[in-house]
């Protein structure tokens, strides 16, 4: 280039996303040598006949690019689990397309429908990687936060959210990082929104198979009405503890999907060709094995619980995913960012600061727990976290 460029090269809508939080407090419990419970991996491996369906598919030479719309078995297997599971059922040919993980799903969800100037509601806390869709797009985001201690969603505000130029609404349920399974009556307000404002309605459910005690998983698509405005997206990463095979989906009526998949096609065209055959494998799981990963999670929430109460954080109730959420208010704590840069060296714990969950990132006394580690892990961050000598 024969001229210098002075200033950042990235376009103005997006220098608001910079370094990224997981690495930034990954990287400090690497330096302290501290219990990460920040990223939401697991630090075990999937099922075993999933791990050997991957292992299978790459031996029978399943290695090239697969179908835009990803391979039939895995489209048909996703189908089978819809209907199976909830009673929705997709035309495996032209409604759903399988997608690079659940991240892909939304971005492509997002540049596929939102024009520059349109607005996106969505409810936060909201995922990171929303808000940065939604400024790809040129859209304008329009957050509602869960209020109460109960986190529930308010569903009068949301309504009078709503413009001119609201085009879709993102529904992320059970929700990260709250922890919260949104219920019947908070679905069936946001779904009488979006019928009588004719809204498009955009789910992230990759936690469906993830939730604790009495809380169940209901899909908004299967409200009257919604199936035809709804774009579903899910993925296995989390259900099979798999997170880096990134094999994610959508499914929505067929312009829908033919929307999403014109974007999604110049993102990463196709990806993980002997992965999509193991996760065909694992969605086709009988019912007691996902009954067993869900319980296997729910006790290392009941693990890490008693050692976060232990410290003197309040704990709020999870109902999924793969986190709880504490308030270190009582600590006389204010600033989550600044008690999650400082927890590592104090207690040899990593947190994330639920405040970069947030449009306007203020100091909030809220961080995030990861929950999905081996039992010994767990038990051993809740001693250090017990033992948290505060303040410091």
């Amino acid at each position: 280039m024969s001229e210098q460029i002075h200033g950042s090269p990235l376009v103005p809508r997006l220098r608001g996303f910079g370094s990224n939080i997981f690495a930034e407090m990954s990287a400090l419990a690497t330096a302290e040598g501290a219990i990460n419970l920040g990223q939401g991996f697991p630090d075990t491996d999937g099922p075993a006949e999933v791990l050997e369906a991957a292992v299978d598919a790459i031996h029978e030479g399943h290695n090239q690019y697969p179908p835009v719309r990803g391979i039939p078995v895995l489209r048909e297997a996703i189908a089978t689990h819809q209907r199976n599971r909830y009673g929705l059922t997709w035309d495996l040919e032209t409604e759903i397309v399988v997608t690079a993980g659940a991240n892909e799903a939304m971005t492509a969800t997002i540049l596929a429908t939102c024009e520059s100037g349109d607005e996106v509601l969505l409810i936060e806390p909201a995922f990171d990687s929303y808000w940065v869709a939604i400024a790809m797009a040129g859209a304008k985001p329009v957050a509602v936060p869960l209020t109460g201690p109960d986190q529930r969603v308010d569903v009068e505000r949301l309504a009078a959210s709503v413009t001119d130029r609201t085009r879709l609404i993102i529904v992320n349920s059970p929700h990260n990082p709250s922890g919260r399974v949104f219920d019947a009556d908070e679905l069936e307000g946001i779904a009488t929104i979006a019928r009588e404002r004719d809204l498009l309605v955009v789910t992230d459910e990759v936690y469906e198979h993830l939730t604790f005690d009495d809380a169940v998983h209901l899909p908004i698509a299967t409200l009257p009405g919604m199936r035809e405005r709804t774009i579903s997206i899910s993925s296995a990463g989390k259900t099979f503890s798999v997170t880096g095979w990134k094999i994610g989906w959508a499914c929505a009526p067929a312009p829908l999907v033919q929307a999403v998949q014109t974007v999604k096609q110049f993102m990463t065209f196709v990806n993980g060709a002997p992965f999509q055959y193991a996760i065909a494998r694992g969605l086709l799981l009988p019912p007691e094995r996902f009954e067993q990963i869900r319980a296997d999670l729910q006790r290392g929430r009941d693990l890490l619980v008693p050692g976060l109460q232990a410290a003197g954080l309040q704990v709020l109730p999870s109902q999924g995913t793969y986190f709880v959420t504490a308030d270190i208010s009582p600590l006389g704590e204010t600033d989550g960012h600044e008690f999650c840069r400082s927890l590592p060296r104090r207690c040899g714990v990593a947190a994330v600061p639920s405040q970069v969950f947030y449009a306007d990132p203020y100091p909030r006394p809220l961080v995030r727990f990861a929950v999905c580690k081996q039992p010994e892990v767990l038990a051993e961050a809740a001693d250090r976290l017990a033992g948290l000598n505060l303040p410091t």
